[in-house]
């Protein structure tokens, strides 16, 4: 039996493909129509696997743009996806930290996966992936080249960024680069102004370790350094947590599947 779970994010669409054996993982820039994006990336997960969309016993979708794939079986919430997906990476989680293109959230959660208590911040793009993107603009650099600046090394001591709001962050950044700020510096305060902001954020949930770092800018280990230090416990990446909403939609197809 063979199930799908589709993650339909901001930024970028996931896909997981899950049987009794294995799961597959595919990946897209959302573009102008997530549904599409997501309905030509099933169809080449389907084709890597040799299998057609008739075999499919049940796709489950979550993320923004799940609203837009109606060729799903089921929509979830992203924080039920998650968690289910968080606990399978990291079996005796307990706090998950997701942070995506738009949105930044804390998941408390059981054993089991099953959410206890949550926190979202989705009203501001501070603490968000796009937060990141708006800056590495404003450097002249591509995001994926932010990760590299590690808060409190050597090369790049941080420099604090005191403005809360995204705009008058991008103009803060330019101005310290006129004043001949390093670039490492900047980056560095930029990763510690997200972790200040989401460790603030997630602390009402009180939630003592293991904590899983999931979503798209878990890629990036100078935002994970500086959540550690705000945090002052260890905090997990796994291979595939940017594909944690998607594994959990898949998992949960699963179920529903087997009914």
């Amino acid at each position: 039996m063979v199930v799908a779970g589709i993650d339909a994010g901001s930024t970028a669409v996931k896909l997981v493909l899950h049987d009794e054996n294995r799961f597959g993982f595919w990946q897209r820039p959302s573009g102008w129509s997530p549904g599409e994006t997501a309905r030509e990336l099933l169809q080449e997960a389907l084709t890597a696997w040799g299998r057609t969309k008739e075999e499919l016993a049940y796709i489950c979708g979550t993320g923004y743009g799940r609203v837009n794939l109606p060729f799903l079986d089921s929509a979830v919430t992203e924080i039920a996806c998650h968690a289910r997906g968080a606990v399978h990476l990291r079996p005796g989680v307990r706090l998950v930290i997701d942070i995506g293109g738009q949105d930044a959230k804390g998941i408390l959660v059981s054993s089991t996966g099953r959410v206890i208590d949550f926190v979202m911040n989705d009203k501001c793009a501070a603490g968000t992936g796009r937060f990141l993107a708006v800056m590495a603009h404003a450097l002249g650099m591509e995001v994926a080249d932010m990760g590299a600046c590690i808060p409190g090394s050597v090369e790049a001591q941080p420099q604090p960024i005191n403005a809360m709001c995204t705009v008058f962050a991008e103009s803060e950044v330019i101005g310290l680069l006129n004043q001949g700020i390093d670039r490492r510096a900047i980056i560095a305060g930029l990763h510690q102004s997200v972790a200040r902001r989401v460790s603030a954020m997630v602390a009402r949930l009180g939630a003592p370790g293991p904590v899983l770092f999931t979503g798209g800018v878990a890629r990036n280990a100078g935002v994970r350094a500086a959540l550690e230090k705000a945090l002052g416990c260890p905090v997990e990446v796994k291979e595939q947590s940017p594909f944690a909403g998607a594994i959990g939609a898949a998992l949960i197809a699963r179920e529903k599947a087997a009914g």
